[in-house]
């Protein structure tokens, strides 16, 4: 299903999406656009950091240094959300470290997940990765791939009860088992949903997008740039000069307002080894962004190429 104009407009009339452009002090960046998390109306950046692959660096200190000058660009830029899991390998401690060097901000916005296969592993697994980040609590934890989803919903459930957690999700990522994430979205009381969005990956605009708006829960999208396939393929291809029109000065900047663009989307998570990236990704998250007429043109173009 291609989105139209009508189904656009209802769903961001249904999301309840923030699409606020904070106040900027003269000479300043601006902060990046707000989304609204619908079950407790906080609003939070639109561009996020993800640490899939790019994070898992081992006890390098090299590249643990470059993650932790990543991570304090993210923060400069005004990002917040650090999304993250235990398949990720070193990611985890690896946040921690970049966390303990920039002071731990307090702006910090902890997307987390549990992935064991034992319910009963799961909390152990989660205090684990809590000690590894060196934070309080984390604001979300999610199901990641929905591995023994049922367990450890209601593992969440009761740490959210507790407030050892503030938010509860799921995860599912390049289209794997819809079906099932279609009916917990609609049985479970969720806060965030996380699933795979792109420029060329539209398949949740059908029914998962206007779901989650229906529904109330926020969205994370991974997976914005394929895994980085999809800006290396774009590399060399002339940017189009109508994308000054929406703000876009590079294929990144292009694909993540096309995705931004979305009314059910709440925050884009790419993941970057470089700080000149991480600060392209979160300037990204700025008005204009295009309207659904240019959204098709973008696709377009980007699926003629």
């Amino acid at each position: 299903m291609i989105l139209t104009r009508r189904t656009f407009v209802k769903a961001a009339a249904a999301s309840g999406a923030a699409f606020a452009l904070p106040g900027v002090a003269s000479g300043q960046a601006r902060a990046p656009l707000t989304r609204t998390i619908p079950s407790s109306g906080e609003a939070i950046p639109a561009v996020g950091l993800g640490t899939w692959i790019t994070f898992n660096v081992g006890d390098d200190p090299v590249l643990r240094d470059e993650c932790a000058d990543v991570i304090t660009a993210f923060f400069e830029a005004g990002g917040k959300i650090i999304d993250s899991s235990p398949m990720y390998g070193s990611s985890q401690p690896v946040i921690g470290y970049g966390l303990e060097r920039l002071g731990r901000p307090d702006t910090l916005f902890s997307a987390e997940k549990v992935w064991t296969s034992s319910a009963a592993d799961g909390p152990s697994q989660i205090e684990q990765s809590r000690r590894f980040w060196g934070v309080e609590r984390f604001d979300l934890v999610q199901v990641h791939n929905l591995l023994a989803w049922e367990a450890h919903l209601d593992t969440l459930f009761a740490m959210k009860a507790d407030e050892q957690i503030r938010y509860v999700g799921i995860t599912t990522s390049e289209g794997r088992r819809h079906d099932l994430f279609e009916q917990i979205m609609r049985d479970f009381p969720l806060d965030f949903v996380q699933l795979s969005y792109n420029i060329v990956d539209r398949e949740t605009e059908e029914r998962l997008l206007p779901l989650a708006a229906e529904r109330g829960i926020a969205v994370i999208v991974n997976r914005p740039f394929r895994q980085g396939e999809l800006t290396r393929r774009l590399e060399g291809e002339p940017l189009p000069a109508w994308a000054a029109e929406i703000g876009a000065s590079s294929w990144a900047q292009f694909i993540l307002k096309f995705i931004l663009a979305h009314p059910s989307v709440t925050v884009a998570i790419p993941a970057t080894t470089r700080v000149d990236h991480v600060r392209e990704n979160v300037a990204a998250a700025a008005d204009p962004l295009p309207d659904v007429a240019m959204r098709e043109r973008m696709a377009a173009y980007v699926r003629d190429l």
